[in-house]
């Protein structure tokens, strides 16, 4: 199965966001390549909050382009097998922890964000991804800083994308 087509029926069994979710898959319909940073006209990223559920906080990074908090996530690349294996290979590039899973149910949220040309937007397909227990961090090229937040601290750092993906996050805990 082609990443493209596993993106489909990522999107097809997502039951949240109707008008996000046919939006990404008629997106999917109209381009081939709509899971490729190629794709002009905009593509799927994939990305996962990496929580510690028992310890009730978040690891965010430092986006070292965009200077923000936000979840680990990025493009698809060639060798993912699915949008969640992206979404999971991002989290444990991104915050250097071993033994991340994602949390089961598949995608938690969907966002949409416009981007400088020549691409015009990211699908991002979100995840959660659970921090083992020794979970150490270590910060990637792609950061300037990683952090751990309380559920209740993020929105103090974050906008309100990643504050929505939280509470959808605590919610399907």
């Amino acid at each position: 199965m082609s990443l493209h087509e596993d993106a489909v029926l990522v999107l097809k069994s997502y039951e949240d966001q109707p008008e996000l979710r046919r939006l990404y898959l008629d997106h999917l319909a109209a381009h081939p390549d709509g899971t490729w940073k190629a794709c002009g006209a905009g593509h799927l990223t994939a990305s996962a909050l990496v929580v510690d559920p028992e310890r009730g906080r978040v690891l965010l990074t430092l986006h070292k382009k965009l200077g923000m908090w936000l979840q680990m996530g990025g493009h698809c690349e060639s060798g993912d097998v699915s949008v969640a294996a992206a979404a999971l290979r991002e989290a444990t590039e991104e915050s250097g922890i071993a033994g991340l899973t994602l949390l089961p149910g598949g995608p938690v949220r969907l966002d949409r964000h416009p981007i400088p040309a020549p691409c015009h937007w990211h699908l991002d397909v979100q995840y959660a991804a659970l921090a083992p227990a020794d979970a150490v961090e270590a910060i990637s090229d792609e950061s300037l800083d990683l952090c751990w937040y309380g559920w209740d601290e993020v929105a103090s750092v974050a906008d309100e994308s990643v504050v929505r993906l939280v509470e959808a996050t605590r919610a399907r805990l």
